[in-house]
């Protein structure tokens, strides 16, 4: 039986408020937090997290479920593209083992994408009104080109997320908003984007797994929290403004971003 640590019980609560909110939050605020506030090593950091985020947002996605706001097509698109992705990248990691000796550049490559993430929340707005302009005004060309869009964003999302466990949140939210700005509200954009992460973050967490680079104590107390904070999340995502919710994640993991960078 693992120990209860509150520290750890109360970051995984509210990691999970954030993921049920807004879609963001399991590796882009709790990957930098296991480095920077528990001082766990990159790659256990990263293993723990997939699990911790695809769990977290199973309970959220079954609450989104039942309210029918999943887009399954926009869906399987991206697992398209995510999963080989991923498969391909834990095959590199398997051949290629990231060593202590490359912790620093696994760090600078988490900072980075968690500044990724931030710009991806900053600049939604502006995206999705270039996604919509483009959608009205060459509408043949532009639903032409979504299914392979929306694969190969997929596999940029499987290769950063087996990498880092970063980036199925808020980047995939931007990308989907531009692929499907008339398509998707911004409660369908939240859980169609939380659906795609959990088989994602399931499959390259079973890489690491098989790595070596869960730590199950730490998952244990991060869960603990996080599943009753994202079912509150997700009940609470459709009645609060995810216009500055959006915008205040961004700003803290601006901060965290330049941090790790500082500490790499």
């Amino acid at each position: 039986m693992f120990g209860l640590d509150w520290m750890l019980v109360a970051a995984g609560a509210g990691t999970g408020l954030l993921v049920g909110l807004t879609g963001v939050g399991g590796g882009a605020v709790m990957t930098p937090l296991l480095l920077l506030v528990f001082g766990i090593a990159p790659m256990a950091a990263v293993g723990t997290d997939l699990w911790f985020a695809a769990i977290t947002k199973l309970a959220a996605s079954r609450i989104h479920h039942s309210n029918n706001l999943i887009d399954w097509q926009v869906v399987r698109r991206l697992w398209a593209g995510s999963l080989p992705a991923s498969a391909l990248t834990l095959v590199w990691m398997t051949l290629m083992p990231i060593g202590p000796e490359t912790a620093s550049f696994l760090k600078v490559l988490i900072a980075c994408a968690v500044l990724m993430t931030a710009s991806a929340m900053v600049f939604q707005k502006q995206l999705h009104a270039l996604g919509r302009r483009f959608r009205v005004e060459h509408v043949a060309g532009f639903k032409t080109m979504q299914p392979p869009l929306t694969i190969a964003a997929g596999a940029v999302l499987g290769v950063l997320v087996t990498l880092t466990s970063i980036g199925a949140g808020a980047i995939g939210v931007v990308i989907l908003a531009y692929l499907y700005p008339l398509r998707l509200t911004p409660s369908r954009l939240i859980a169609t984007d939380i659906v795609h992460a959990i088989p994602l973050a399931m499959f390259a967490g079973a890489g690491h797994l098989l790595i070596g680079n869960v730590n199950f104590s730490l998952l244990f107390n991060l869960l603990v929290g996080s599943i009753p904070g994202v079912i509150l999340g997700a009940l609470l995502s459709s009645k609060l403004p995810q216009v500055w919710l959006r915008r205040a994640l961004a700003a803290i993991l601006i901060f965290t971003g330049w941090k790790l960078l500082n500490v790499a």
